[in-house]
């Protein structure tokens, strides 16, 4: 049942242009294959305080992937290409290549830019790993104590879309929570997109900048936060509102975050007592896509 009384705010989310590597993992089991993702997805929320922003995109089931292994495809995403790089060097060394039965595989197969994150990774094998070539693609087997670590050779590294976000204006904090968790699941049917926070919600929606503290990067956002609305007097907040979370997504590309939006946002439109759905720009400062609330 959808929710008519709600109002879809006539604005846009801002998102920006990004770099992304779209990795696949698979490992003997699916459990162990989704333990490998979350760990290598770790503290990756915002570009704010991480060093990247990263999630699990869909589970691969064994018929889909290159071992026929069961397995989950990951996105990882930074704004600088040599910072990618680093981060998938860190992530995968330390958080894939230690975990048991894991192989790493390559899920973007046609970009400008490709990193040899296998050829570096292999150096860990302290000169006893080795390389083979399949389907016209090189391999290196790292012997590990479990056996054989298995990655791809080559990574491509594409230009993505960062910054798609929602707020999700509810009367109480639960069916906020709720809408969100809507959201969130609808953005998951989706291949190409990941909703980087915790649970793919944000709690602590943030401005640009502060207005009391020159340090502060970021800050939280007054005039989105229930318990405020009061105090202040540029509250974007209607009265009946007690509960506000925001979704933020990244994608692939600019037509997958559209799609995303939109299927959020129905998602949301069909919990109760929704007040309102709106989005953060900047005015078009932070990046050059428009991801609009209600279709053009």
């Amino acid at each position: 049942m959808e929710n008519k009384e709600i109002i879809i705010d006539d604005t846009y989310a801002e998102a920006f242009k990004t770099k992304a590597a779209h990795l696949l993992i698979t490992a003997t089991t699916k459990q162990l294959a989704h333990i490998a993702a979350t760990e290598a997805t770790g503290f990756a929320t915002s570009f704010i305080g991480c060093g990247a922003e990263a999630g699990i995109d869909q589970y691969i089931p064994p018929e889909k992937t290159p071992d026929n292994r069961p397995g989950y495809s990951i996105i990882i995403c930074q704004n600088k290409t040599e910072d990618l790089e680093e981060q998938l060097l860190e992530r995968i060394g330390q958080c894939v290549l230690t975990a048991p039965t894991t192989a790493v595989y390559n899920l973007i197969e046609e970009s400008d830019k490709q990193t040899n994150l296998g050829f570096k990774l292999s150096f860990f094998a302290d000169g006893y790993q080795t390389s083979y070539d399949e389907n016209d693609k090189t391999y290196y087997k790292i012997p590990v104590m479990s056996g054989d670590f298995i990655i791809e050779e080559n990574f491509g590294i594409t230009n993505a879309v960062a910054g798609g976000n929602l707020f999700i204006m509810a009367k109480t904090q639960q069916t906020a929570l709720l809408a969100a968790q809507a959201a969130v699941e609808a953005i998951a049917n989706i291949s190409g997109v990941i909703t980087p926070f915790p649970g793919g919600i944000v709690a602590s929606g943030s401005k640009v900048g502060s207005k009391k503290y020159k340090f502060m990067n970021a800050t939280t956002n007054e005039q989105f936060c229930p318990t405020l609305k009061d105090e202040i007097d540029d509250s974007q907040l209607p009265e009946d509102v007690n509960g506000v979370y925001e979704i933020v997504f990244d994608a692939l590309n600019e037509d997958i975050i559209n799609e995303a939006t939109q299927k959020a946002i129905d998602a949301i439109k069909t919990v109760p007592d929704v007040v309102k759905i709106s989005a953060g720009n900047y005015g078009g400062n932070l990046g050059k896509y428009k991801i609009n609330l209600i279709k053009q």
